[in-house]
């Protein structure tokens, strides 16, 4: 028998991981989105951590979770308000493997436990499989001009059960 990968774990954002998250999501953005964004529009994605400061304070300013790997970050996603899931990415070195699965669970929860009745995310071309494989629908296409590149993505929704509900 193989060698088991080590359990993912979660935990809240902390101030230092901003560089480490920044990382993350450039490389997400580099290595998984390739078949669905030209390198022009994911230049233009990925530039949004330039400022490190600013992606530190978005992230600060949500409800953000981290997926670590034996205490290492290799993940986070954010619940913005109680009912929006603004941000969602995987190091390519462990996509696959069930991180992006928990972190959308813990935020589901989470929003179910903060009262909202649904949860939205505007999921990309890359993410939305995942997004309708846990019951999301789509209602609307979008297109976003950031940092001077069209971007497509879609806003997906999914209701969420009442707190206290069986899942």
């Amino acid at each position: 028998m193989g060698q088991s990968m080590p359990k993912p774990a979660l935990r809240p954002f902390l101030p230092a991981d901003v560089p480490m998250l920044a990382a993350i999501f450039v490389a997400a953005i580099e290595e998984l989105t390739g078949d669905d964004y030209s390198e022009a529009q994911q230049e233009a994605w990925a530039a949004a951590a330039d400022d490190e400061a600013a992606f530190g304070k978005k992230l600060a300013g949500q409800l953000t979770l981290i997926a670590t790997i034996q205490n290492a970050p290799v993940g986070f996603a954010s619940l913005k308000g109680s009912d929006h899931i603004d941000m969602l990415f995987v190091h390519p070195s462990v996509a696959g493997q069930g991180v992006a699965t928990m972190l959308v669970d813990a935020l589901e929860k989470l929003a179910g436990a903060r009262g909202a009745k649904t949860l939205t995310v505007d999921a990309s071309d890359t993410a939305e499989p995942l997004f309708r494989k846990r019951g999301y629908t789509a209602k609307q296409r979008n297109t976003v001009s950031i940092n001077g590149e069209w971007l497509a993505n879609t806003t997906m929704q999914k209701a969420l059960p009442a707190p206290g509900a069986p899942q």
